[in-house]
């Protein structure tokens, strides 16, 4: 299992827009194959810091997954959406695997 943190650079005086296009990824990552974690907006500190967290099985059910969102109605309005409104300054993907399993001893 791997899990894909996307980082967003924001416009922060467009910081709703990005709660739209989160929420809308909450609908539509689930549907073409992700767990998706979360959608994160700026709150304190940073007004351009913003985290999309999903888990995905393997680098190529990424690439399946991909297509499958581009083709999904709802993903193809969300990067239509995120190119005209222009809220989004930079992305960068990071894959990690999670290897801190056992998390420790409850005895």
């Amino acid at each position: 299992m791997l899990t894909c943190i996307i980082r967003y650079q924001i416009d922060p005086a467009k910081k709703e827009h990005f709660v739209r296009y989160a929420r809308n990824w909450g609908q539509a990552i689930p549907r073409c194959g992700a767990e998706l974690i979360g959608y994160f907006a700026p709150h304190e500190g940073s007004a351009t810091l913003a985290y999309g967290i999903y888990n995905i099985a393997s680098l190529a059910d990424y690439e399946a997954y991909r297509a499958r969102l581009a083709a999904d109605p709802l993903g193809r309005e969300n990067y239509d959406f995120a190119l005209r409104e222009r809220f989004l300054l930079r992305e960068d993907r990071t894959f990690l695997r999670l290897v801190s399993t056992p998390h420790g001893d409850r005895a």
